[in-house]
């Protein structure tokens, strides 16, 4: 008798070997379920031909509200020079180059052969003087000769320049900030062009306290004690255009402080920060 294994299971059928069905194959495993597919909903929505435009309007907006503030501002400041230089009063204290022993303007006032006749507004405080400023805003930097109007026109021409960038990245809700950088670029070009086509800046709003005292070197010029430096409309604009920009990084500190302590409240009511 044969111990074959073979003739031991020839009689008995095989029985196929069913698959596990709880295991997944691997491409059933690698397919994304639906629950962990991203929704339509969570994706950032794609801006509309509707969202271009009302942005678009916006910023024209925007840009409107800068040139008219700057063209109102600018127009002042040049207006209010030309009245001062046509019609403020002078006063000879050496040997001035106009017509008939006349002071020339603005050379004779540059070179202080001529000085500007003070104009009562308010008495003791406020009076119109007319002065040649070669330097910057309040007379600062005054004595710097060529290179420093050079400078200060560089300066001014590159303060515009960042004005305007600085525009068209503000915020649509940054209105003051807007404000303050077409005032600032409108002083500025006040300045600028003063000093392009002179060669000096006109000034002519003198405040002062105390008494009149003589001029310090004996001409015919008429001082106070205490005077703050002849300044012009353009001064004026640049003080406010910087002090709005003030005011809006103020406003941007305390909304990025108030965000910061909403974000804190959050995660303090889901129990991810804990009171020490």
């Amino acid at each position: 008798m044969s111990d074959d294994p073979a003739s031991k299971d020839s009689g008995a059928t095989a029985e196929p070997v069913a698959a596990d069905s709880s295991e997944p194959s691997p491409r059933a495993a690698d397919a994304p379920s639906s629950a962990d597919a991203p929704s339509s909903a969570d994706a950032p929505a794609e801006p509309t031909a509707s969202d271009h435009s009302a942005a678009a309007a916006e910023m024209r907006a925007r840009w409107r509200t800068f040139t008219i503030l700057a063209l109102i501002s600018l127009i002042a400041d040049q207006a209010t020079k030309i009245w001062a230089r046509a019609s403020l009063p002078t006063m000879v204290q050496g040997h001035p180059t106009g017509p008939n022993g006349t002071c020339a303007i603005p050379a004779d006032l540059q070179s202080f052969a001529c000085v500007g006749k003070p104009v009562e507004v308010i008495d003791s405080f406020w009076h119109w003087r007319l002065s040649m400023n070669p330097g910057s805003a309040f007379g600062l930097f005054s004595s710097g000769g060529m290179l420093s109007r050079v400078a200060l026109s560089a300066i001014a021409i590159g303060a515009v320049i960042a004005m305007f960038v600085m525009f068209k990245k503000a915020r649509p809700d940054q209105k003051i900030l807007h404000w303050a950088l077409a005032l600032i670029a409108a002083g500025a070009v006040g300045n600028l062009l003063d000093r392009a086509y002179y060669g000096v800046v006109t000034d002519f709003i003198l405040w002062h306290v105390g008494d009149r005292v003589p001029a310090a070197d004996g001409g015919a010029g008429i001082t106070w004690q205490h005077e703050w430096p002849v300044f012009n409309v353009a001064d004026i604009v640049l003080v406010i255009g910087v002090g709005l920009m003030v005011i809006d990084m103020l406003q941007d500190w305390k909304r990025d402080r108030e965000k910061k302590l909403r974000r804190l409240e959050k995660a303090k009511a889901a129990g991810l920060i804990r009171d020490l």
